[in-house]
């Protein structure tokens, strides 16, 4: 039981880090004129990902 809800705990916690990982690559390699297109800005943009992933 503790076992199997560690093994889990992990699992969930790799593929939340997964998720993560991807969208701040998708991030990173948007240009300057790509983010002034969408009217973003990079750093507002990783604060909203991180704080949708981990709460």
């Amino acid at each position: 039981m503790i076992f199997d809800n560690l093994v889990t705990r992990a699992r969930t916690n790799l593929a939340k880090r997964r998720h993560y990982n991807r969208l701040v690559a998708e991030i990173e390699n948007l240009s300057s004129r790509d983010l002034a297109d969408l009217r973003a800005d990079r750093s507002e943009m990783l604060y909203q990902i991180h704080k949708q992933i981990y709460g």
